[in-house]
């Protein structure tokens, strides 16, 4: 029989500086033939394979965590006596875990019960591997020159990038690849560093109800920008060992500053991008019953870790508010100052996001004052 006549295919060919088509760029046209020739084999000669991979995942039956969560999970195993008092490991043995492969330690360590179960999408980013890599979903070789597959930014999982399409969402964040405290993910940061809440929104509530409940005009009075930008500066430096205590800081306003800096620099606003509509639409509600039972329905939309931050958050101004009569802050006035920075418009015009200040004052007073039946 007459072997198929072949097809020509025709791709635009890009350059600024380096030569590239979609997602890969090449320094010369030799590296861009030669990655080109590789994918063709193997797209021609194994599409049938190819095509078959994401359907018996090994990732399903090896589990999934990070080495970040192994000192956690160390802190709550029981220890030998030998183990404790025995010799220090040779120096080949400590280099041994370093040299595991994540495919191994998800193998090798479990997920810690006590870490909290928020779920969270992986951020895929195109990766160029050095060295022969397999897919760390369908164990499968990762073929090309470069850009071979993706690899998430947050917990480091190299998959093809046709495998990312069905990884579960179920990222471990590693807190070498998280380095920042501020304009991080809020989900990304409490997953890494395995706690509720960030953090900073933790310290900054203990140390302001501490000392500054009574304070006039708390969260509506500036600190020096200054200093609150060294609070920030600390805490991506420092975490949880940052010093915020009235040692380093004597004016509470650098708090409460820092505190609002750090959800106005959030990537994904406490009241997140795809809930801003219908939290918008609750503040349009005049019937407070009608109200507060939309608002409740509302929050569902929230991200777990979105909710409990925000759950804490509003306690905490509900604390604020028992104290009126020193500090001068009632619900509306921190309605007022909290509104447009736990929403933000998604890409609105002007006026429409003008428009929507008002609203976004009332639904956060709301919460304020009904966070005991809220959450």
């Amino acid at each position: 029989t007459a072997s198929p006549l072949p097809v020509t295919r025709n791709f635009r060919l890009y350059h600024d500086g380096k030569h590239f088509v979609g997602e890969k760029r090449f320094e010369s046209i030799h590296d861009l033939v030669t990655d080109g020739l590789i994918t063709l084999y193997i797209e021609t000669k194994a599409a049938e394979y190819i095509a078959k991979m994401t359907i018996n995942p090994i990732y399903e039956h090896v589990g999934y965590t990070t080495l970040n969560q192994e000192p956690t999970l160390k802190k709550h195993l029981p220890h030998s006596p030998e183990a404790l008092d025995g010799p220090a490991p040779a120096k080949d043995d400590c280099n041994t875990e370093e040299r595991l492969t994540s495919l191994v330690r998800r193998a090798t360590l479990r997920e810690s019960d006590l870490a909290p179960k928020y779920e969270k999408v992986h951020n895929f980013k195109v990766h160029t591997f050095r060295g022969p890599h397999w897919c760390e979903y369908c164990a499968n070789f990762m073929w090309g020159l470069i850009a071979q597959g993706v690899k998430c930014a947050d917990c480091g999982l190299n998959v093809h990038k046709q495998c990312s399409k069905v990884v579960p969402n179920d990222c471990q964040p590693d807190l070498r690849h998280v380095k920042k405290v501020y304009s991080c993910d809020l989900t990304t940061l409490v997953k890494a560093h395995n706690t509720k809440r960030p953090m900073v929104v933790d310290m900054c509530i203990q140390e302001i109800e501490a000392r500054g409940l009574q304070s006039e005009g708390l969260y509506r009075i500036s600190g020096f920008s200054e200093l609150i930008e060294d609070v920030k500066l600390a805490f991506d430096r420092d975490g949880e060992k940052a010093d915020i205590s009235s040692n380093a800081y004597e004016d509470i306003n650098i708090i409460t500053g820092a505190l609002k800096l750090y959800f106005r620099e959030l990537p994904i606003p406490i009241i997140t991008y795809d809930a801003y509509p219908r939290f918008i639409e609750t503040g349009k509600i005049t019937d407070p019953e009608k109200r507060l039972e939309s608002l409740h329905e509302a929050l569902k939309l929230l991200p777990p870790a979105h909710c409990e931050t925000l759950r804490y958050l509003m306690a905490h101004l509900k604390r604020v508010t028992q104290y009126e009569k020193e500090n001068l802050m009632s619900s509306e006035n921190l309605g007022i100052v909290f509104g447009p920075t736990l929403m933000r418009a998604p890409e609105l015009d002007a006026m429409t996001a003008l428009n929507d200040i008002r609203y976004q004052r009332l639904v956060v007073e709301t919460l304020i004052t009904n966070e005991d039946v809220l959450f």
